[in-house]
């Protein structure tokens, strides 16, 4: 088939693996790595043999088996480069050098016409002289050489597994080798057999098209906006297609870079091009954008991204928020420097709560002041959506909305308040009564556990930062330490039930949030399953001040900042469902002042605002 366009011209043919290798490959260094595993190379051997062979294991005749399509140029000494294909290409050239190797090892000769698919001697544009030179070479870094020894029949035993190509390429030989052991039973004229029928009747179409460019464009046309291949392969491809020859190195070392840097941090690549998207472009927030459609966006605002325009700046752009990004995954701000509230946030959420990166990226040139002010915000405000049960879909959302407003803040504080009291505050004010109401019957059975630990230690951080002033107390994972325990003053396990004045409702007032509170592991340990009467001396030993305050409230002087910090705490003489409920109630009291919930709207401030 040949289709013509001016001077665009693709020619494509439908050709054996014996014709195939006939030719020579190279894998460019701007191409993504080997990728398969040992499930994917095992399929394609066993998809092979149940098309070869019957039930009995004996070659049957059969049709030829389609092994799909690739996509080469040739360059000026007449390899083809391969720009499509090479997962499937490095598998095939790595069962023919594996049959070649088993043979030796069963001291059987590899057949002539087998070893010049694996090298052979081509004529050297220039001079006409013979150059050795292997079937299929590797150029991307990741390869490290590893194909190199094993086409040339070299040990590969010691061979460092420095990159994931090398590891996988090594289990993939590995793997097919064993296979001929196994299912060829190490049979050298079973090998043979197998080595003819695969090399003449498995076909691949290969299509040639006269430039890089015109290759990658096939490429992309083929793999029908990301159908095999995910939005990074197909826009790292897209980029390649914009730019000279002699730019492709450049390019190849930014996006080097930037897969480098997103694979540091442990963030998905195809979520952070999704927050780039929601965070610097206005999208439709009623659907927001999936991650099969982050491709086609790009297509839809080449102009507006600067795809076409300027393919390294663009790369530039990535890569910048993409440093920024991972600073924020590791609880910093675009600085480097620790950021105290996206470390609690990270306490909050886990590694599942990550769509406040969404304003965080919109908003990383903030200076460092305004951007701790504005991730402070976004803690209080994930905290009351996760309490007044928010679904991480609705403030995604949200979150692509507001980051057109806060682009514009421009480090001006009295526009940053304004954006936080609009937006963060407004929404809180909404959720007020739904906060109250769910913080009233907070407990393990409403709340993840590691969510518990945060809110206990939010508590107890706040009274003693108010207490002591100490910088030390700013740090939130000194609460969440191992030395630092989930004390139930109720006990889980108690010797009677009877014992509690609402015995039918232990197992509910147990798990409440009003009968926990923080204890240092060595007088947790002490105090065990004991009656609150007992454990009373263990709490009054505690560093914190809001277990110690449980039973004696601490004062120093007369209107100090310990006793303005504890004033509001209140104590026990004895514990049962009463108490529990109205130090649930206090705690509540307490965290509208921490996460600052919005008193209710009044008809005064709803007239200010409009």
């Amino acid at each position: 088939m040949t289709k013509m366009s001016g001077t665009f011209k693709i020619e494509s043919n439908d050709l054996t693996i014996s014709t195939i290798y006939k030719d020579f490959y190279t894998v460019p260094d701007f191409q993504r790595e080997y990728v398969w595993e040992h499930e994917h190379v095992e399929k394609l051997l066993q998809d092979v043999q149940d098309e070869f062979y019957d039930e009995e294991r004996r070659i049957q005749e059969g049709p030829e088996y389609f092994l799909g399509s690739i996509v080469v140029c040739k360059n000026e000494e007449g390899i083809f480069q391969l720009i499509d294909g090479q997962q499937r290409m490095t598998t095939i050239y790595l069962v023919l050098c594996a049959a070649r190797d088993v043979l030796v090892e069963v001291k059987s000769n590899a057949p002539e016409w087998l070893g010049k698919q694996i090298s052979d001697v081509y004529a050297d544009p220039r001079t006409g002289g013979d150059i050795k030179q292997l079937r299929l070479t590797l150029q991307y870094e990741d390869s490290d050489g590893i194909l190199n020894h094993v086409a040339k029949g070299e040990p590969i035993d010691g061979s460092s597994e420095n990159t994931e190509s090398v590891r996988r390429i090594r289990e993939a030989y590995d793997t097919i080798k064993e296979w001929y052991r196994t299912e060829r039973q190490g049979n050298p004229d079973k090998i043979k057999e197998f080595l003819v029928a695969f090399t003449n009747r498995i076909k691949l179409i290969r299509i040639v098209t006269p430039s890089l460019a015109n290759a990658l464009k096939v490429f992309e046309t083929i793999n029908d906006r990301g159908v095999g291949l995910n939005a990074m392969d197909l826009l790292k491809n897209r980029l390649f297609r914009r730019i000279s020859n002699e730019d492709y190195p450049i390019l190849k070392k930014r996006w080097k870079t930037l897969v480098d840097t997103l694979n540091g941090c442990g963030g998905k690549p195809l979520r952070f091009l999704r927050y780039h998207i929601m965070s610097h472009h206005q999208i439709d927030i009623h659907r927001g954008i999936r991650e099969d459609e982050i491709y086609e966006w790009f297509i839809d605002h080449t102009e507006e991204c600067g795809i076409n325009r300027d393919p390294s700046e663009f790369a530039d752009t990535l890569i910048k928020c993409a440093r920024a990004y991972a600073n924020f995954l590791n609880n910093k701000n675009i600085k480097g420097e620790e950021n105290r509230y996206l470390q609690n946030i990270n306490l909050l959420g886990g590694s599942s709560l990550r769509q406040h990166c969404i304003l965080l990226l919109a908003a990383r040139n903030l200076e460092t002041r305004l951007f701790d002010k504005l991730c402070e915000g976004i803690e209080n405000l994930l905290f009351c959506y996760i309490i007044a049960d928010e679904s991480s879909k609705y403030y995604e959302r949200k979150f692509a909305q507001w980051s057109e407003n806060l682009r514009v803040v421009n480090n001006n504080e009295a526009n940053l308040n304004k954006f936080m009291q609009n937006q963060f505050y407004h929404d809180m004010r909404r959720l007020r009564n739904k906060f109250n109401f769910n913080f009233k019957e907070l407990g393990e059975d409403r709340i993840r556990k590691f969510r518990i630990r945060y809110i206990l230690a939010k508590l107890s951080q706040f009274v003693e930062e108010a207490a002591w002033g100490n910088p030390t107390y700013t740090r939130l994972n000194h609460y969440t330490a191992k030395a630092v325990e989930l004390e139930h003053i109720l006990p889980q396990s108690p010797p009677d039930n009877n014992a509690f004045d609402r015995p039918e409702h232990y197992g509910l007032y147990v798990k409440k949030l009003g009968n926990l509170t923080l204890l240092e592991k060595t007088i947790n340990s002490s105090i065990s399953n004991s009656s609150y009467s007992e454990k009373c001396q263990g709490y009054r030993q505690s560093s914190f001040l809001v277990t110690k305050s449980l039973v004696e409230r601490p004062q120093v002087g007369v209107n100090t900042r310990l006793n303005r910090a504890v004033r509001d705490l209140k104590q026990f003489n004895e514990w049962n469902a009463g108490a529990i409920d109205e130090r649930q109630k206090m705690l509540g009291q307490l965290a509208r002042e921490i996460w600052k919930i919005p008193e209710p709207d009044s008809e005064q401030n709803r007239n200010k605002r409009s």
